[in-house]
């Protein structure tokens, strides 16, 4: 299959209202003072206070639950990456069976929120790496990406986290990311462009050259869904 030179373009077309100023997720220090549970509570009566403001029945069945369940959502679920303790380990193996081709892992499901509106990030990730002795179980990319994905986040950082963590892992510079996201504060308000999608790459390494880049994305391609 012949590489498509507009989809690499793509790859290189950021729009300035998802740009992020730092690599690392924006956190206070005291980010963990309070236990998990106090956070619910305090989201819970925030979330009260917003439904009740929005004009809405709060002692209505079908409202009385809603605060607990979305402060529980938010906490343990939507925002779970943002503790350090929910970072997954990753099995690392030696790569007895001398593979020094490119591994890629794609179409990882991502579901992420905005962190401009708290509106849902959906899409794929795709992850490429080229051992330099070490490889890393399958399912482990997959945990890395939910982890970042779950916390307030823009795209590109997203997929700069992903990488750098990998790069740790695999102590080596030769991975690359690739994400192809609907961002619902897009697609469902604003311009509410249902159709338009974001793809930011992050390469690293020997991925940096044209022939190694232009494999990786070959491959990804392959899915006429992509």
């Amino acid at each position: 299959m012949k590489f498509d030179s507009t989809l690499e373009a793509r790859f290189e077309a950021v729009g300035n209202d998802h740009l992020s100023s730092s690599e690392e997720t924006p956190m206070r220090e005291d980010a963990f003072k309070l236990s998990e549970q106090e956070k619910i509570e305090r989201i819970q009566k925030h979330v009260f206070e917003i439904m009740h403001t929005l004009g809405m029945d709060m002692q209505d069945d079908s409202l009385k639950g809603t605060p607990n369940r979305v402060a529980k959502m938010y906490v343990q679920e939507l925002f779970g990456g943002l503790d350090p303790e929910k970072k997954p380990s990753s099995s690392k193996f030696q790569n007895k069976y001398k593979y020094g081709e490119m591994l890629v892992e794609k179409n990882i499901t991502l579901y992420s929120t905005c962190e401009h509106h708290l509106l849902p990030i959906v899409g794929k990730a795709h992850i490429a790496y080229i051992s330099n002795g070490t490889v890393v179980g399958l399912s482990k990319m997959n945990r890395i990406v939910d982890y970042f994905a779950k916390r307030p986040q823009v795209q590109e950082r997203l997929n700069i986290q992903i990488v750098r963590e990998l790069q740790k892992v695999l102590g080596t510079e030769d991975v690359a990311c690739v994400i192809d996201a609907k961002h619902l504060c897009v697609n469902s308000r604003g311009i509410r462009d249902v159709d338009s999608s974001t793809v930011t790459a992050e390469y690293g390494g020997r991925f940096k050259e044209e022939g190694v880049r232009r494999e990786f994305l070959d491959y990804i391609n392959l899915d006429t869904n992509f």
